[in-house]
């Protein structure tokens, strides 16, 4: 099973980047994935994620209107549109996945929930 992110950087504030989470190792669609997020010394905190069922999405508040998650079944792969970028979103951005039949949106996405993990991307917003 591997969960690969790709598409962090350095941006100023302002910018936009996309993130990309790979999925491959098991059937795409018996899993939602989304993304967390973890600063230094700060826990780690969801940020998005999307159903598998009927794609609908969840959004930490923080950046809701701002970041927009999607999903492509064809190529097993999770996107993270992030605009409007801030200095304060500065973190690794860790993709994730949890069983389908145990998702229910931002009440069951937290850390300890998940079933795989990504290595990280780190994400640098500059002032």
């Amino acid at each position: 099973v591997q969960l690969v992110e790709s598409g962090g950087g350095l941006v100023q504030a302002g910018g936009s980047l996309r993130l990309s989470c790979a999925a491959s190792g098991f059937r795409f669609d018996d899993y939602a994935i989304g993304w967390f997020r973890q600063a230094p010394g700060k826990a780690r905190e969801a940020v998005s994620s999307i159903s598998t069922h009927d794609g609908s999405t969840y959004y930490v508040p923080s950046v809701k209107g701002r970041f927009t998650i999607s999903r492509d079944k064809s190529r097993n792969t999770v996107y993270l549109q992030m605009n409007s970028l801030k200095p304060e979103d500065t973190a690794v951005y860790y993709c994730a996945a949890q069983w389908a039949q145990r998702h229910a949106g931002g009440s069951s996405w937290f850390p300890d929930g998940m079933d795989y993990w990504g290595r990280g991307t780190q994400v640098t917003v500059s002032s």
